[in-house]
C-alpha cells in the first residue's frame, strides 16, 4: 500500500512552483560521490498480511526484559512502572498534545508541567527546575553552556567518571566555541578526588561536571569536589558546580542542592519511563534561582486570570524561535512533554516515601547481590567504595562470554565495560551489574549461581 502517492503531474507542478526543472536539479547540491545510482537492494513487494507475518517472526527473536531478568544498567534501568501510567498517558488529551503555546487552551498540560518542575526541584534540592529537556546528556551540555555564558570563562572540567555518552555530547556542544574541554581523571578507586579537581582548576575555569552515582555506580563526594573547585579559583566569577544525578538515588543519598551544586541535571528515565530500546527519555534540569533567566528551554508559571482564578502559562521561553532571537540562551526548542507527564504521574503516585522505598530496595538488593558475587571463586568487586545500585565486577572469564551464556539461564547479565556500547571504560573482564527494586531475592540467588556455573563450564 502506497501512503505517499504523488502523480507525475503533481510532481511537475511542485517543481515548477519552486523554479526547478527536474528532481536531479533539485538535488544537485549533493556531491555526485554521495548519490546512489541504480535501484535500491530491496526484497520483492509483500502483501500486508505477509508483512505482518514476517514482522511477527522477527519480533519472536527478541528476548528482552519481558522474558529475561535484567541486570543491565549503564544509564537506563529496569524499574517498575505502575500500570495506571500507561492507561493515563494513552488518553487523547495527553497523547496528542504537542506544545502548549495557547495557555487558555492548555491549562491541563501546563499544570502538569508546573507540577513536574516542582517535583524535580524538590527531588534535587534546587530552587527551580524547567519543564524538562530532551534527555540527560544534552541537559548536562546545556548546563555547561549556561556556565560559559554566566562566568565568561572558557575552561570546562568534566570528570572522567561521568558517563561516556554525556562526555561525548558535552564535547560536541562546545566544539565550535572558544572553550577548552578538560577531563579530571578518577583515581584507582573509581572516583574523583578533591586534589585532582584542584590540580585541574585555574582562574579561567567555568564549571565542573561531576556525576554521582557515577558511571561505575560509585557515590562521588560532590561537596568536597565542588569546594575544591571554588577554592582553587581566586579571580573573576566563581565557576559553577554541575551535579549530574540519578533522581531515584536522590531519595536516599545527599541531593545536589545539599551538596553545594549550582545546577543539577540528570536522566529522568527511572521515573516511570520504560527502557523503550534506548529512548526517547526526558532530561532533568534544575538550578539556583539566580540562574532562572539563563536556563534553557521553558518554564511554566502559576498566576491568576482577570477573574482571579488560578492560571498557568509559559512564563519564560528563552528560545530562538520566540522573541529572544539571537539573544536566546539555547537552541532547545521545547520540552519532552509526554515523557515529562509520565515522570509527573510517577512521582505524584510514589510520593517522597515511595521514592525512598524504591531507592532503599535498590540499595539493599544491589549490596546483597554484590556480596554473593564477591564470594564466588574468581570474582571480585573492582572498586571498594560506596555504591548505590550498580557495581563493577572483575570476572575470571571475559564479560562478553558471561553476558552471552547468561541468557540461557534467563538473565541479561550486565554490560561489558570493554565494549564500545558504553565507551570502552574497562577491561574485557569488567562487568557492570545493576539491580533495581524489581529484582526478587530468588532472582538474585539464581543469578549468582548462574555466574558460578558459567565460569565452571568455561
Amino acid at each position: 500500500m502506497n501512503y505517499t502517492s504523488i502523480s507525475d503531474r503533481q510532481r511537475g507542478e511542485m517543481l515548477e512552483a519552486i523554479g526547478v526543472e527536474s528532481i536531479e536539479a533539485l538535488f544537485e547540491i549533493i556531491p555526485e560521490s554521495s548519490r546512489l545510482r541504480g535501484e535500491l537492494d530491496l526484497p520483492l513487494a509483500a502483501s500486508e498480511l505477509e508483512l505482518q507475518r514476517e514482522i511477527a517472526e522477527l519480533t519472536e527473536q527478541n528476548r528482552g526484559t519481558h522474558e529475561l531478568s535484567c541486570f543491565m544498567g549503564g544509564g537506563a534501568y529496569d524499574h517498575f512502572v505502575p500500570a495506571f501510567i500507561d492507561q493515563m498517558i494513552s488518553r487523547g488529551e495527553f497523547l496528542t498534545a504537542y506544545t502548549p503555546y495557547q495557555g487558555e487552551a492548555s491549562q491541563g498540560s501546563l499544570q502538569a508541567f508546573f507540577e513536574f518542575q516542582s517535583q524535580v526541584a524538590r527531588v534535587t534540592g534546587m530552587d527551580i527546575a524547567n519543564a524538562s529537556l530532551y534527555e540527560g546528556a544534552s541537559a548536562a551540555g546545556e548546563a555547561v553552556l549556561l556556565s560559559l555564558n554566566m562566568t565568561g570563562k572558557r575552561r570546562v572540567l568534566v570528570a572522567s567518571s561521568v558517563h561516556p555518552h554525556t562526555r561525548d555530547v558535552i564535547r560536541t556542544m562546545i566544539s565550535d566555541l572558544a572553550a577548552e574541554y578538560v577531563e579530571v581523571d578518577a583515581g584507582d578507586d573509581g572516583v574523583v578526588s578533591p586534589e585532582h579537581v584542584t590540580a585541574a582548576c585555574d582562574d579561567d575555569t567555568a564549571c565542573l561536571v561531576l556525576q554521582s552515582p557515577n558511571v561505575f555506580g560509585l557515590v562521588e563526594n560532590w561537596s568536597a569536589c565542588f569546594d575544591a573547585m571554588r577554592g582553587a579559583c581566586d579571580s573573576g566569577k566563581k565557576p559553577l558546580a554541575i551535579a549530574s544525578c540519578n533522581p531515584i538515588a536522590c531519595a536516599l543519598l545527599k541531593n545536589p542542592g545539599d551538596s553545594g551544586a549550582d545546577i543539577a541535571v540528570g536522566e529522568g528515565q527511572p521515573l516511570g519511563i520504560p527502557l523503550q530500546l534506548g529512548g526517547p527519555y526526558v532530561g532533568l534540569f534544575a538550578a539556583k534561582k539566580e540562574f532562572t533567566r539563563k536556563m534553557p528551554g521553558r518554564l511554566v508559571g502559576m498566576s491568576e486570570d482577570a477573574d482571579g482564578r488560578r492560571a498557568f502559562t509559559l512564563t519564560l521561553q528563552t528560545r530562538e524561535q520566540h522573541i529572544r532571537g539571537a539573544k536566546a540562551t539555547s537552541n532547545i526548542c521545547t520540552n519532552q512533554g509526554l515523557l515529562a507527564l509520565r515522570a509527573t504521574m510517577y512521582m505524584a503516585a510514589m510520593g517522597p516515601q515511595g521514592l525512598r522505598e524504591v531507592a532503599e530496595q535498590c540499595w539493599h538488593k544491589a549490596h546483597d547481590l554484590a556480596k554473593q558475587i564477591d564470594a564466588l571463586d574468581g570474582f571480585s568487586l573492582k572498586y571498594p567504595g560506596h555504591f548505590f545500585h550498580e557495581f563493577v565486577v572483575e570476572c575470571p572469564i571475559p564479560a562478553r562470554v558471561i553476558i552471552d551464556q547468561a541468557k540461557e539461564f534467563g538473565f541479561l547479565a550486565g554490560i561489558d565495560l570493554s565494549h564500545n556500547r558504553i565507551g570502552a571504560i574497562g577491561g574485557e573482564h569488567d562487568l557492570l551489574v545493576s539491580v533495581t527494586e524489581k529484582r526478587t531475592k530468588d532472582e538474585l540467588d539464581r543469578f549468582a549461581r548462574a555466574l558460578a556455573e558459567i565460569t565452571r563450564s568455561a
